[in-house]
């Protein structure tokens, strides 16, 4: 998903700034924490443009939000008051995902969903790892990320990024009839 060039600047100098103060990763997890929360409760993007709420207050509220603590807490309070002194507040959380983006993208981390029918036992989803980790880049760190979707019928898919491995029965479904259509 394309976040835009506005929040990917406001991005990039978040995470040059908590990269010299080392809490880029306490600052990446303050930032997944915030689009879920974004995701979770849609009126806090109200909340936050709103004008009868105090700025203090929107930094308090972000700062619960992403549940930062520590050093990420001054990063992530300094970053809210960048963004509401420049009039950008509105653009939160996509620059909270332009972060993580950033993030991952530096760190070599892989985002990996796997969506199955049923729940999968542990030795099943150790074999799907296994396979997926043999595929990515040496060094490389994954985020796993588990599902269940009856509507697969059986099987399972795997989505590495932008990229999707369907082995459902869905799926086989789907192509045997296009093969019968097609002839």
């Amino acid at each position: 998903m394309d976040q835009g060039l506005i929040p990917r600047r406001y991005a990039k100098a978040l995470l040059m700034f908590a990269d010299e103060h080392r809490t880029d990763a306490a600052v990446y997890e303050a930032m997944q924490r915030l689009d879920a929360t974004f995701a979770a409760m849609p009126d806090l993007q109200h909340s936050l443009i709103n004008p009868a709420v105090s700025d203090s207050d929107k930094i308090k509220l972000v700062l619960t939000a992403c549940g930062a603590d520590g050093s990420a807490a001054a990063e992530v309070e300094g970053f809210v008051t960048l963004l509401i002194r420049n009039r950008r507040l509105a653009t939160l959380r996509q620059c909270a995902l332009a972060y993580v983006r950033l993030y991952r993208d530096a760190n070599r981390i892989y985002c990996v969903a796997v969506t199955s029918a049923a729940p999968l036992l542990p030795e099943e989803l150790q074999r799907i790892k296994t396979l997926v980790e043999r595929q990515l880049p040496k060094g490389a760190s994954v985020e796993y990320s588990e599902a269940v979707a009856p509507e697969l019928i059986g099987g399972f898919t795997v989505s590495i990024d932008n990229e999707l491995l369907d082995a459902s029965v869905a799926n086989e479904l789907k192509q045997l009839r296009f093969k019968l259509l097609s002839h």
